[in-house]
């Protein structure tokens, strides 16, 4: 519950803070989505990747996040190019709505509804899914559907560039050779990977604007609908209805789907000027929306479990 108190703190110091006049709200947020993608995601990959212990059960809970990113990708592109969108706001939908916010408003809610157990599934729908999924192709979307126009070559030199990639790679092959990080530098790595939330949703609030006439309501309908409703409808149909998969585990997996958007989804196709306005919007009120449409799965979890 604490969590869920933060969220709308950070989110309202950012509106706050854009409101004060001669504030630098343009070079804020700029500075703060750097230091989330260069210094706290890197540190969350760090910390958590090399610690995974592989097993075939993994599979369901990692795979939900993968599945919901790659069908997010075909069903925007498709409509893009179907209804003339541009790249860039196809790129901002298959990121804020492939993406959920799995750890800072999963785990806290998790862990009320499901306890110790549920927040363990959790994690692993959080790290070798969403945050792997961000890490990897989560860059080559917003590289590929950035203003830049990037020949095959420069964007794999720009996804080598991006530091969480190349901290992901670094976590695999700690892992692989079961090399273990010093117990200093883990604190150092979790301390940094635990201001990640609050300064991404401080820069959502800075960016977010609650405009009337805004061009961009008819997206954030399509957005929103594909995160909230139709990701865990289509995780459900394809674990429960055709894979025949009934657990807890199940169910925890069904509810870490139907989070709202990730934050830093959001703040990176921010920094690659993939439709800022509208990527804030997603988290300004999917959030609120989420606890909404989270009580009724919950209840279709809780059969999902029998």
């Amino acid at each position: 519950m604490f969590n869920i108190i933060l969220i709308f703190v950070f989110l309202l110091l950012g509106i706050v803070l854009q409101n004060i006049k001669r504030f630098p709200v343009l070079s804020a947020y700029k500075i703060l989505n750097k230091i989330v993608v260069t210094v706290c995601l890197p540190a969350i990959v760090l910390y958590y990747i090399p610690k995974l212990v592989w097993s075939n059960e993994l599979l369901y809970p990692i795979g939900a996040a993968w599945i919901g990113f790659v069908v997010a990708f075909l069903l925007f592109y498709f409509l893009g190019k179907k209804w003339g969108w541009s790249n860039k706001l196809i790129g901002c939908l298959v990121l804020t709505a492939g993406l959920g916010n799995t750890s800072f408003l999963g785990y806290p809610i998790i862990s009320a509804l499901y306890g110790e157990a549920g927040l363990k599934i959790a994690i692993l729908v959080d790290q070798p899914g969403t945050v792997v999924v961000l890490s990897t192709l989560g860059i080559f979307v917003a590289t590929y559907f950035s203003k830049d126009n990037l020949n095959p070559m420069q964007m794999l030199v720009r996804v080598f560039k991006f530091p969480p990639f190349v901290f992901f790679i670094i976590a695999c092959l700690l892992n692989v050779f079961s090399i273990s990080i010093n117990e200093n530098l883990q604190i150092i790595l979790k301390s940094l990977g635990s201001i990640m939330a609050p300064l991404a949703l401080t820069s959502v609030g800075l960016q977010l604007r609650f405009e009337r006439k805004s061009q961009h309501w008819r997206f954030l309908g399509f957005g929103l609908l594909y995160k909230l409703i139709l990701t865990p409808a289509l995780i459900y149909v394809l674990y429960v209805m055709i894979l025949g998969q009934k657990s807890a585990m199940i169910g925890v997996v069904l509810m870490e789907t139907a989070m709202a958007s990730n934050i830093t989804a959001s703040i990176l196709a921010a920094s690659y000027g993939l439709k800022p306005r509208l990527a804030s919007m997603m988290i300004g009120y999917g959030i609120p929306l989420s606890f909404i449409s989270l009580i009724f799965w919950y209840f279709v979890a809780q059969y999902s479990a029998v």
